[in-house]
């Protein structure tokens, strides 16, 4: 059977790469709705045309999560796979249209991270329809809001990927690779958190500032400064990523709000973090001031463990007899919705999504050439695990 998938692979690419390119197309930054919910309407017209279940997860801030199900009569344990319909940069950041091809690159926002994995997965699963595969459910799982932290404050979006995939024999997420990560797939990746930083002063026209105000903004700037310090490579990265401050030019500020982005490598790191953080929110550097430091998003770490090891193994014993080339173990400092199913204790595997580069710039594209070979993997250990 994989080898008449992977036939049907082949003669489906072009059609895929067709589709690859119209979802690029649609514009989908994580905060436009209209976008990202075109996208799934998109996709859920190749659901209906081959006769697939669809489930409409509603959000009323972000797109709509759609769980996609092929075989959905099948008794046997289902395997899933997901992708993120989310981009990054506003509308307009990549012309008129947003896409463009040039030799084997594929132009366009969110090329590789995610829409080149999405086209990826249901090139899979539609070689596998036409090839009669009939053995276990397989679900596409389209995440809404994964560049903004998978759900927020309130994480629904990720809890219910996580609900839908708890009995699943593996979940495959479909995040791009970069040229530098070929031939590895992801088993470790750093945890994600961002905290708010409100920090008050004391409002006074700017010419009596060095006697009445306290600069709100000037107090950030210092704490911002410490927190940039904070930088290891194998442990935590801290990085101020929006500021917001002042009112007039000629008013003393007595508010600033900033966020800061936490990257670490274990729980230990995390922990230690915070308390330097909270350090340098208690520190008063200008009298007057105070602040309040808040966890507004957190995504936990993905450490090795057995299950996600066990799959990976066997994915490379599936790829061996397959013709396919093995896999290595790799690591991401980036976060994925792959960290917080493994911490729902379900054994994943990362970036076997389509190659690219220049991810989250207006240069970002994918690599046509790779969509077959991620179709390819995915097929193949939906056919054989």
């Amino acid at each position: 059977l994989v080898k008449k998938v992977f036939e049907q692979i082949d003669k489906l690419n072009d059609t895929y790469v067709d589709v690859w390119e119209d979802i690029l197309n649609i514009e989908s930054p994580s905060d436009y709705k209209k976008g990202v919910d075109e996208v799934g309407e998109y996709l859920k017209k190749i659901a209906i045309a081959r006769n697939w279940k669809i489930e409409v997860f509603p959000q009323e801030r972000f797109g709509d999560v759609i769980c996609i199900t092929m075989n959905s009569d099948s008794k046997n344990q289902p395997i899933a796979i997901s992708g993120h319909m989310d981009t990054v940069h506003p509308v307009g950041c990549f012309g008129t249209p947003a896409a463009r091809r040039e030799g084997n690159k594929l132009y366009g926002p969110g090329a590789y991270d995610c829409k080149g994995g999405i086209a990826a997965g249901f090139l899979a699963m539609d070689a596998l329809h036409l090839c009669g595969f009939k053995d276990r459910p397989v679900m596409m799982l389209l995440q809404s809001n994964e560049e903004v932290g998978s759900g927020l404050e309130n994480k629904d979006t990720i809890r219910y990927i996580a609900e839908k995939a708890k009995d699943v024999v593996a979940f495959l997420n479909l995040e791009g690779h970069e040229e530098y990560y070929e031939g590895k797939t992801t088993l470790i990746r750093k945890g994600h958190a961002v905290f708010n930083f409100k920090v008050n002063g004391i409002s006074a026209t700017t010419d009596a500032c060095a006697i009445k105000g306290a600069n709100a903004v000037c107090e950030a700037a210092h704490k911002i400064i410490e927190i940039e310090k904070i930088k290891e490579h194998d442990g935590a990265t801290c990085s101020c990523v929006l500021i917001d401050g002042g009112t007039k030019i000629n008013v003393v500020p007595s508010e600033c709000n900033f966020k800061v982005s936490v990257r670490f490598s274990t729980q230990a790191q995390y922990e230690e973090t915070v308390e330097k953080l909270q350090k340098i929110a208690d520190t008063v550097y200008i009298k007057g001031c105070s602040c309040e430091m808040t966890l507004t998003n957190l995504r936990p770490t993905m450490e090795p463990n057995e299950k996600n090891i066990a799959l990976h193994n066997k994915a490379n014993e599936i790829f061996k007899k397959c013709g396919l080339s093995e896999l290595e173990i790799g690591k991401r400092n980036g976060g994925s919705d792959a960290s917080d199913l493994t911490a729902c204790g379900i054994p994943c595997m990362d970036s076997i999504g389509a190659g690219g580069e220049e991810g989250h710039t207006v240069f970002e594209y994918g690599k046509i050439d790779s969509l077959a070979e991620s179709a390819k993997r995915i097929a193949s250990i939906v056919c054989e695990i």
